[in-house]
């Protein structure tokens, strides 16, 4: 699987066929058997989640990845740990993605718990922002919201495209997907089954539909 650089790489699938497995494997929650993870050059294949994120790697939870006792500016300098002793820096990243998620501004001193999934999940896409990711992986982003959030949030993810940075998207929602996506890999029980830009997937639509149990 090659992700390039700049782009969004949606890899689709239907439970159980791997997906989140790979990115836990990439981010250091798994360690591979055997084989390869080169980023940018180096072989980061069994590093900590920690040194991952230090090479500018962030991974978006599907359901998790908030602390939901904690307020919402909590959560926030949770995600900046690595920066804890530059507290200037800490200040100006703060200040940062509150002029991107005013919302969150808002709330800042609420539970993070008493958010709405939708205010959770862009909590999440912010806590992971505050690291300065080159490279973001997200699992099923579009996981449990209401299609004006999916827009919201399908928005975000392009504008971190237009700044640059590389995108590796697990999902189920198809039509999501490849509203996004550049790239496309599909798996079934571990094994690539089709690989190929969005264009040619979508020619090959009506073949990959089985997949998921459903006929075209």
């Amino acid at each position: 699987m090659t992700v390039y650089r700049g782009s969004v790489t949606c890899v689709l699938g239907p439970n159980g066929s791997g997906k989140s497995t790979l990115l836990n494997t990439i981010y250091g929650f798994l360690k591979p058997f055997q084989g390869q993870i080169i980023h940018e050059g180096v072989d980061i294949a069994g590093l900590k989640p920690h040194d991952v994120l230090r090479r500018g790697i962030a991974y978006i939870f599907q359901d998790s990845g908030i602390f939901p006792r904690m307020t919402v500016e909590e959560n926030l300098k949770s995600g900046l740990w690595l920066l804890r002793r530059d507290k200037k820096l800490v200040l100006e990243r703060l200040e940062q993605v509150y002029s991107r998620f005013p919302a969150l501004e808002q709330k800042k001193r609420q539970k993070a718990g008493n958010l709405s999934g939708g205010q959770q999940k862009l909590l999440q896409i912010a806590k992971a922002l505050l690291s300065n990711p080159s490279l973001i992986l997200m699992d099923e982003p579009s996981s449990g919201l209401s299609p004006k959030t999916l827009e919201q949030i399908k928005t975000i993810i392009k504008l971190l495209k237009n700044e640059g940075r590389t995108i590796l998207l697990v999902e189920q929602n198809i039509s999501a997907a490849l509203s996004l996506s550049d790239y496309v890999y599909m798996l079934e029980l571990g094994q690539n089954k089709f690989s190929g830009t969005r264009e040619e997937f979508e020619k090959n639509l009506p073949n990959m539909l089985p997949v998921w149990g459903f006929r075209p």
